[in-house]
């Protein structure tokens, strides 16, 4: 297989930010009150139950981390339209900002969930909009469902054509799948020891992911 062109689209960079996505999403189900920083679908599902059933108290619970999470969208591609580059990529921008929010998460106190949980979906909003290709092709970090329509895709067509490129992108979706499968079983595990703190595992990931951006395979083009 061959290397990406661009380090945001490497398997390097994928690996360490798909478990960060994974320990995210455990975290804010697990020990922030059941919410998906991630899966935004699962929030508005769960917030129109709600609302059908007139639960009021509880729709902010679930509107929250929506709201966050399309702001961080809005942010990254702010840093994208208006960071100049000289030293740093947008994209490292964007990691540094997340880190430092995720670290601020791992001591918001147990009673401010909906703070902690605004929080993790903003820097999960952020990191969908910054990495969304691998190997040129469309992918996720932090949710799967894309990452397993186009990995199956992908298989169903090496079946039909036998086409190498086929199998190597659908193995690449797998890839991705199972590094975020093994994020979310590392913060399951890391709950018993560090409580509310086990969210700092996911900056320590992200700065992996920050100094793998260094390896210059743009040319030092910083689309």
């Amino acid at each position: 297989m061959k290397h990406a062109e661009q380090t945001s689209e490497s398997v390097e960079l994928a690996l360490f930010l798909a478990l960060s996505g994974g320990v995210m999403d455990a975290y804010s189900y697990l020990v922030r009150g059941h919410v998906f920083a991630n899966a935004q679908t699962g929030n508005m599902l769960l917030l129109g139950v709600n609302l059908s059933q007139g639960n009021w108290d509880q729709c902010m619970h679930y509107l929250s981390p929506v709201l966050f999470f399309s702001a961080g969208i809005a942010m990254a591609h702010g840093i994208k339209l208006l960071l100049k580059p000289k030293h740093l990529h947008w994209r490292q921008l964007v990691l540094l900002i997340e880190a430092v929010l995720l670290v601020i998460v791992g001591f918001v106190p147990e009673g401010f969930n909906l703070i902690a949980n605004g929080l993790t979906s903003l820097a999960c909003g952020m990191q969908v909009q910054a990495f969304r290709k691998l190997h040129g092709n469309a992918f996720a970090t932090t949710m799967c469902i894309g990452n397993l329509r186009s990995g199956t895709q992908s298989m169903v067509s090496y079946a039909h054509t036998h086409e190498r490129e086929q199998l190597e992108t659908g193995l690449l979706y797998s890839f991705v799948i199972v590094c975020f499968t093994c994020g979310a079983v590392a913060g399951s595990w890391l709950i018993g020891p560090l409580g509310l703190r086990m969210i700092l595992a996911s900056p320590v990931l992200l700065m992996v992911a920050f100094g793998i951006m260094f390896i210059d395979r743009e040319g030092r083009k910083h689309g």
